[in-house]
C-alpha cells in the first residue's frame, strides 16, 4: 500500500496459480505440482470421498478483486486422476474506478480423467469492469464439470447493476476441436439486463456444464423434473458433447441447491461416483 497526500492507493495484484494432479501407483489422486505467484493459492489436498478424489479449496487471500487485478489458474489432471476444485466463499469484484479486473482459467484434462470446477459465486459489485475467460482442453476420454454462479449487483443492500461490464467467454475443446463455446458482454444499466429476451430483470445468472459425451437419456429426464427452491427460470440441453442447465432468478443460494440437485443426478453418470458435498460449503 502506498500513500499519496491524502490518497490511498492500491497496487494491482498479479497473481497466478499452477496445480498438476496425477494418478499414483496406489491409485491414488495427488496434488502433484503447485506453484503460485501473488495472492492465490491452495489449502491442503482434502480427501472426503477417499484417496481417489483430490478435493483442493482455491483461495484468494485479499478477499476481493479490485480494478486491475489480474488472477490466472492454470491446472493440469493427468490420466485417470479425478480433482475437484471450489472456493471458500463468493468471489466479490469491485468498483473498477476505470480499470478492467480479469480471471483467466486454463484447464487441461487428460485421458480417463475428471476435473470438476465449482466455485461459490461471484458478486459483480456495480461499476465493476470485469473479464472472464475459460479455456477447457479435453482429451478424447476426458470429462469436466464446471458451473459459474453470478450476482450482479450486491442484494443484501439492493444494489443494481447500474454502470460497469461484465463479458465472459467459454471455449471447450476435445482432441483439440471446438465442441462448445459461448459469450456474453453485459452492460450495467442496459436494457438487455431487464428485457425478456435476456435476463428479465433478474440479477442471479447462473450456467452449469457437463462435457462428457452423451447424457443417458434416464439421466436427462431426471434432470428436467427438478426445479430450484425459488421461482427462478431454468432450462436444460442436452447435445451430443454437452450437457447445460441454467439458471436466471433473485437468489444465488437457489442458484446452487439447484445445481447441487443436478450434480447429484449426473456423477454417476459421468463420473461412476455419488455426488459429495465439500464441507466448506457448510460454513
Amino acid at each position: 500500500m502506498q500513500m499519496a497526500g491524502n490518497t490511498c492507493l492500491q497496487e494491482e495484484w498479479k497473481a497466478t496459480l499452477k496445480l498438476r494432479f496425477a494418478r499414483s501407483n496406489s491409485n491414488e489422486t495427488i496434488l502433484a505440482q503447485r506453484q503460485h505467484s501473488g495472492p492465490l493459492v491452495v489449502q491442503k489436498p482434502l480427501y472426503p470421498e477417499g484417496r481417489g478424489i483430490c478435493h483442493v479449496i482455491v483461495l484468494h487471500p485479499p478477499g476481493g478483486v479490485a480494478g486491475g487485478d489480474q488472477l490466472k489458474v492454470s491446472v493440469d489432471v493427468g490420466s485417470d486422476a479425478h480433482a475437484l476444485l471450489t472456493t471458500p466463499g463468493a468471489g466479490k469484484w469491485y468498483k473498477a474506478n476505470g480499470r478492467e479486473a480479469a480471471q483467466h482459467l486454463e484447464f487441461r484434462i487428460n485421458e480417463n480423467a475428471v476435473l470438476e470446477w465449482l466455485p461459490q459465486e461471484s458478486i459483480v459489485y456495480d461499476a465493476a469492469q470485469v473479464t472472464w475467460n475459460a479455456k477447457v482442453e479435453l482429451a478424447e476420454s476426458a470429462c469436466y464439470a464446471g458451473w459459474e454462479i453470478t450476482c450482479l449487483g450486491r442484494q443484501a443492500c439492493g444494489e443494481q447493476f447500474r454502470a460497469g461490464q461484465l463479458r465472459q467467454n467459454l471455449q471447450i475443446y476435445r482432441s483439440s476441436k471446438l465442441i462448445w463455446g459461448e459469450r456474453a458482454n453485459l452492460k450495467g444499466g442496459d436494457k438487455l439486463l431487464a428485457s425478456p429476451a435476456g435476463l428479465r430483470g433478474c440479477p442471479v445468472s447462473a450456467t452449469f456444464v457437463v462435457a462428457a459425451g452423451g447424457t443417458p437419456s434416464p439421466v436427462l429426464e431426471n434432470c428436467r423434473t427438478l426445479l430450484p427452491p425459488d421461482d427462478g427460470y431454468v432450462g436444460v440441453s442436452a447435445l451430443p458433447e454437452i450437457f447445460i442447465a441454467r439458471y436466471l432468478g433473485h437468489s444465488a443460494q437457489a442458484a446452487r441447491h439447484y445445481f447441487e440437485a443436478l450434480w447429484a443426478v449426473l456423477r454417476p453418470s459421468y463420473a461412476n461416483v455419488a455426488a459429495q458435498r465439500p464441507r466448506i460449503w457448510n460454513t
